[in-house]
């Protein structure tokens, strides 16, 4: 699989097919070499999949993440290698465990330990049977990894890891856990916006869905930041941390920082400089391409 640098990460749910596999091969144009989408409660990732993969030609197309509880273990595997065998090796499985709020709360389903239960998904479905056609290659699976626990379950059962809202200094500590091989697929957010006032609204506004999830404020816990940092408004320091705003150059910094620290892969979600959800800032991935 050929994996660049960097990629984009975005929710395609509020585009229509159509739209969406425009806006993939408008990627794939600019140079950048994976597109990521998220499963929460709009279209199946899988199935999603095969349409931008079907409207692309070398786009690697990855979840970001696939939600285990959402299947089990078998029926991921059948979807990832007819993804992996029907697109020439460009999909790439990212599995995580999503978060207690959403699966209890939304589902009506059990969470179980997070990372025992993950250990049992990839140790299920690597047993799993396959009588389908199987890819050239063996398709990569990467897990979203925050803590160290799970960063350790990424390097001993999987291809790498997914980290999903951190900082150069999470990805420097992720690389050290995870060794010298595995994949490191960071997802960056990016505000193309030189007004600090005005590129710290808009990056509050889009943090506001995660700041109650508890994988999430774990992490930035760990990471150094306070509970005062993250509640209410969020501090600037916990937007300067986990948000790249400026212009391009400054946001290219950053990039480059999570590839100094261990990166192999960035991906950039745009938040739209008119806060507009669901619609692709087209601007600040033009101006961020030349890094792709």
């Amino acid at each position: 699989m050929k994996l660049g640098k960097l990629g984009v990460w975005f929710f395609t749910d509020r585009l229509t097919a159509p739209d969406a596999a425009g806006a993939a091969r408008r990627m794939e144009a600019l140079g950048y070499s994976a597109l990521w989408i998220p499963e929460t409660v709009g279209r199946d990732p899988f199935a999603h999949a095969a349409w931008l993969l079907a409207n692309t030609d070398r786009l690697v197309v990855a979840t970001g993440i696939a939600n285990i509880y959402h299947r089990e273990p078998g029926v991921a595997k059948q979807a990832q290698r007819t993804l992996a065998e029907q697109s020439g090796g460009r999909f790439l499985l990212g599995l995580g465990v999503s978060h207690k709020p959403l699966v209890e709360g939304l589902r009506g389903l059990d969470y179980g330990p997070p990372v025992a239960t993950m250990r049992t998904y990839l140790s299920r479905l690597a047993a799993a049977p396959f009588a389908g056609v199987e890819p050239s290659e063996t398709p990569p699976l990467v897990i979203a990894a925050l803590g160290p626990r799970m960063l350790e379950l990424a390097r001993d059962a999987a291809d790498g890891a997914h980290p999903y809202f951190t900082s150069p200094a999470h990805t420097r500590v992720a690389r050290r856990i995870l060794g010298p091989d595995k994949w490191l697929c960071v997802e960056q957010k990016v505000v193309l916006e030189k007004d600090a006032a005005k590129a710290r609204a808009l990056a509050r506004a889009a943090a506001k869905t995660y700041q109650g999830l508890p994988n999430y404020r774990n992490n930035w816990l760990r990471m150094g930041l306070t509970a005062a940092d993250i509640d209410g408004e969020g501090s600037d320091a916990f937007v300067d941390a986990t948000f790249a705003w400026g212009d391009a150059a400054r946001i290219r910094e950053r990039i480059d920082a999570h590839l100094d620290a261990g990166a192999s892969h960035v991906c950039i979600q745009p938040i739209h400089a008119q806060g507009r959800f669901g619609v692709v800032d087209w601007e600040a991935l033009e101006a961020l391409a030349d890094r792709a």
